[in-house]
């Protein structure tokens, strides 16, 4: 199989999902309501880059106010910083076509969600991403810090409006990839950056149907955790390998003898940069239980929207699934199982 598939790429550039966005009704003031929009959300993008395209259709409804926009999904403020497609995969263990989400211009809530005020943070955003997965990768951000402000205008614009010829005609002077045969050698720190969202489904789950709404952030672990390679063997790992190199805890054969639960250790932020690179040491830790013993399985794994053969090459997955700033997202649902004594 070729580590690298330019339709593949081309695929998740391409990627879109229907979206149908409402006023909130508490922002309407005229009769009848405005109809929601219809528009298709850029899987790598961004939900506030959509905004000069809502205001439009709304802006003859909305009280007087300043601005300060922000969506949310059945209630659920939505992060502002995290692609547009892995907040679908995320919040929605069974596709919901159009996604129905709520736009607000009033409102903000400052104590869940930082403000967004316009293109410029999600810009920024996009930028510290990028400059994490270098420091992950090469050991240092050198080579995005040193880009011309030309380059940066180049490589954000080329994201906001989809173009990816004019994406990687600049983001191949980062070295930052692709992986192959060679990965090590090219690779300071033989480290791949990873972000993990965990989320607990509940009980009794078979049907995702059957999936509860997700009704606070804190329901949801975010881990920065690299995958590492380290000699030639590690070359060929399947995506099942660098799994469990990631969450150990879950595809340990002897995982029915541990008698404890596994939670996480702790949030981390996905736009705080660099800075939180090295928080990806241990992640979980152990809570004694009662009997019936418990610990959480895993049900489902997702990257953009595809639920992935564990048995295909991992430098696969990460070369053609990777999002514009070098960071594969992995959605990770899980259920409570019953341990037996």
């Amino acid at each position: 199989m070729e580590l690298c598939s330019e339709e593949a790429v081309r695929l998740v550039w391409e990627g879109a999902i229907p979206l149908q966005i409402h006023l909130h009704e508490s922002e309407v003031t005229t009769l009848p309501p405005p109809p929601p929009v219809l528009i298709l959300g850029p899987r790598i993008g961004y939900l506030p880059l959509l905004v000069t395209v809502i205001k439009p259709h709304f802006n003859d409804t909305l009280p007087p106010g300043v601005d300060s926009v922000w969506f949310d999904y059945k209630g659920l403020p939505l992060k502002w910083y995290i692609p547009t497609g892995v907040l679908f995969d995320l919040l929605c263990a069974e596709p919901e076509r159009p996604w129905n989400l709520t736009v607000h211009f009033r409102g903000h809530p400052g104590e869940i969600l930082t403000p967004c005020g316009g293109e410029d943070p999600v810009k920024w955003s996009f930028i510290n991403s990028l400059k994490e997965a270098a420091y992950i990768i090469n050991g240092n951000c050198k080579n995005v810090m040193n880009m011309s402000q030309t380059d940066q205008s180049v490589l954000w614009q080329s994201l906001a409006k989809g173009n990816m010829e004019s994406y990687t005609h600049v983001s191949s002077r980062l070295k930052l990839g692709p992986y192959g045969e060679d990965a090590v050698m090219r690779m300071n720190t033989g480290r791949i950056p990873i972000r993990l969202y965990l989320r607990i489904l509940g009980e009794d789950v078979d049907d995702l149907e059957d999936v509860t709404t997700v009704d606070s952030w804190d329901s949801i672990s975010y881990i920065n955790r690299p995958v590492e390679i380290h000699n030639e063997e590690d070359h060929h790992i399947t995506f099942r390998s660098a799994m469990r190199s990631l969450l150990p805890e879950f595809f340990d054969d002897e995982a029915s003898a541990f008698d404890h639960v596994l939670v996480p250790r702790g949030d981390y932020e996905i736009d705080d940069g660099i800075e939180n690179t090295e928080a990806t040491g241990t992640d979980f830790v152990s809570t004694k239980s009662q009997s019936p013993k418990k610990v959480n399985e895993i049900k489902l794994i997702r990257v953009q929207g595809i639920e992935v053969d564990l048995d295909i090459p991992f430098f696969w997955v990460v070369n053609n699934l990777k999002n514009p700033e070098h960071f594969l997202h992995i959605c990770v649902f899980m259920v409570p199982a019953l341990n037996p004594a």
